[in-house]
């Protein structure tokens, strides 16, 4: 007579062979439930998400000349920026959003965009090298 006993480490009801008679047929019983070890996990709580940042930016020699200011607090985003576009107008964006409404932006240009004149290219040329001639011959 043999007894074979599994268990299983999940949360079911098993049923095993326990004993096997011999004449082609084994008697089934349902195995006691096993649970497998909880692992308990450290859940840090949520935080309410608020900041507020600013900064800019204003470098004479590229032309670089921004700025943003952004504050939140819990679900609600406000905030704006302005930077100096390259045909020399002014970009100012106001924005929001939050569940209810979304995002939102208005956009404000100030300034005359300037563009080049084109200007024909110039040909500058070598100056011929100076040949002086005399009685005496050839000379550079």
């Amino acid at each position: 007579m043999w007894v074979v006993v599994l268990l299983s480490c999940v949360s079911a009801a098993v049923a095993v062979p326990l004993e096997y008679g011999g004449y082609g047929h084994a008697s089934f019983v349902h195995a006691p439930v096993v649970h497998a070890p909880v692992a308990h996990v450290a859940v840090e709580p949520v935080s309410y998400p608020k900041y507020a940042f600013n900064y800019g930016v204003k470098d004479p020699h590229t032309g670089d000349i921004k700025s943003q200011q952004e504050e939140r607090d819990g679900d609600v985003v406000k905030g704006s920026y302005s930077l100096v576009e390259p045909d020399g107008s002014t970009r100012h964006v106001s924005y929001s959003a939050d569940d209810h409404t979304g995002f939102n932006a208005v956009v404000h240009k100030t300034g005359h965009a300037v563009h080049p004149v084109a200007v024909a290219p110039v040909a500058h040329y070598a100056a011929a090298p100076a040949v002086a001639v005399s009685p005496y011959g050839y000379h550079h």
